[in-house]
């Protein structure tokens, strides 16, 4: 019986055509076994993003209609929106911590660094802390996040503080990047998806 078992396990692995860590349920798909709207879909990102898929598009592939309007939504949150690259990369630490999400988390914790993140404030956010010495924009943004997160709701002071730096443009676009990343995340956690090779998990689970 044990040997039925780990023959079955074999061949899961190696179904799919292409390599797959232990728990990765959603390895990328083989070329030649890709549909036409799956090939639209990735030659579309491919001239958006000028790079291959990966991370959470390759499970999204499954659904190609959802990873094209995924892209263009994280076309405009990650690249265009109002907020600024330092803003923009912390709400996205907060939204990767508050899943556990490592794939996030290893490729923008080096973003935030380059965006002029201090360590400091970068692993508060990693163990779940509030940050001290943060600017006043920071400190804006941490609270709507972190209301979000913990109340599925924003207080109207902290509502407030928020439309008066970032007008109300700003917070659908603060709130549009947690969104999105919190979608990215849930895709991620539920497909496995592993890390990038070469990186280190950079965040342990919360305590339940």
């Amino acid at each position: 019986m044990r040997s039925i078992i780990v023959m079955f396990a074999l061949l899961a692995v190696c179904g799919s055509g292409t390599p797959a860590v232990a728990q990765d349920r959603m390895p990328p798909l083989a070329a030649d076994k890709l549909t036409a709207a799956q090939k639209k879909a990735v030659e579309e990102f491919k001239a958006a993003r000028s790079a291959d898929i990966s991370g959470p598009f390759v499970a999204l592939l499954r659904s190609p209609e959802v990873l094209s309007r995924a892209r263009a939504m994280g076309d405009y949150l990650r690249y265009k929106s109002s907020l600024p690259p330092r803003l923009s990369e912390f709400v996205i630490l907060m939204t990767a911590r508050q899943w556990t999400q490592n794939y996030e988390w290893s490729a923008h914790a080096p973003l935030a660094r380059q965006a002029g993140h201090s360590p400091d404030i970068i692993n508060a956010i990693a163990e779940g802390r509030r940050p001290d010495r943060m600017a006043e924009d920071e400190d804006i943004l941490y609270t709507l996040a972190d209301e979000l997160h913990r109340n599925q709701s924003v207080s109207d002071p902290t509502y407030a503080r928020a439309v008066g730096k970032f007008g109300e443009g700003g917070v659908i676009d603060t709130l549009g990047i947690i969104g999105y990343y919190t979608m990215l995340s849930i895709v991620m956690n539920t497909t496995r998806t592993p890390l990038a090779p070469g990186a280190t998990p950079g965040l342990t689970p919360f305590p339940r």
